[in-house]
């Protein structure tokens, strides 16, 4: 780790009233969730590409809920990192910093954080394939195994689908509002993330037109670090308790 981009990173944290911290994949990678893209994204012979669309719902609903229900019981048995517990204490010691994560593993809650964005769903709520009228529109199931092979919709009875967002589909309105929102900060953080696709990728450029400082935080170098005010080459896991560790020894 860069030890002099980490104290540069504690050092406006410090004087920072409001902090946004957008996670990706690499965030939930040290507790053991595949990433389900890349070189270890391949399930039987599918790739996430390939099953994350409504198309491949319609066609074979089981086949997609045979990979989601796999996916639960990985997931099941993952805990939160070090990365996800210093979040979560942050979010509770500060009331402006937030976390928008475009994870689905719910991690994050379990760690604690308060008032999580989830851009793209979570893999333990179900919603109406037909989008029928029953509120709840979403809810929670956790039950391992999945309790039918094609879980149905506990309002209509119609096929369920997992309440997350697929690839080719448009993200919750009031999720990329509350996202945009949070925006608006003195500190903005990538982790775990190229942020390259929109609107994600978006949001940092928001943050740095309302004059945010604006972090990267990777394991290597992507597209998005040249466009960034600081970067960090290493773990989320490792980094954020460092970070943490110098901000609680300034308190003291």
């Amino acid at each position: 780790m860069a030890d002099d981009a980490i104290r540069a990173l504690a050092a406006r944290l410090r004087s920072a009233g409001r902090v946004t911290v957008l996670t990706g994949a690499g965030v939930s990678a040290a507790s053991g969730v595949p990433t389900f893209r890349g070189a270890d994204g391949l399930w039987r012979r599918f790739r996430a590409e390939t099953l994350a669309t409504p198309e491949a719902f319609a066609k074979d609903p089981q086949l997609v809920w045979e990979w989601y229900g796999w996916r639960r019981e990985l997931i099941a048995a993952c805990e939160p990192n070090p990365a996800h517990r210093v979040l979560a204490a942050w979010t509770a010691r500060h009331e402006g910093w937030r976390v928008v994560t475009q994870n689905v593993d719910d991690l994050h809650l379990v760690a604690g954080t308060r008032d999580l964005i989830r851009l793209h769903g979570s893999i333990w709520e179900f919603c109406c394939w037909d989008g029928c009228d029953g509120r709840p529109g979403r809810w929670t199931d956790t039950c391992l195994p999945l309790p039918a092979p094609t879980p149905r919709c506990i309002h209509c009875g119609g096929l369920a689908r997992p309440a997350v967002v697929w690839f080719g589909e448009s993200l919750d309105p009031g999720d990329t509002r509350r996202a945009s929102a949070a925006s608006s900060c003195d500190v903005f953080i990538a982790t775990g993330t190229s942020a390259v696709v929109y609107p994600a990728a978006g949001f940092i450029g928001e943050a740095r037109a309302r004059g945010a400082f604006s972090v990267e935080i990777n394991t290597e170098a992507t597209p998005t670090s040249s466009l960034v005010d600081l970067t960090i080459h290493g773990r989320a896991e490792e980094v954020f308790p460092a970070v943490d560790a110098l901000l609680l020894n300034a308190a003291c």
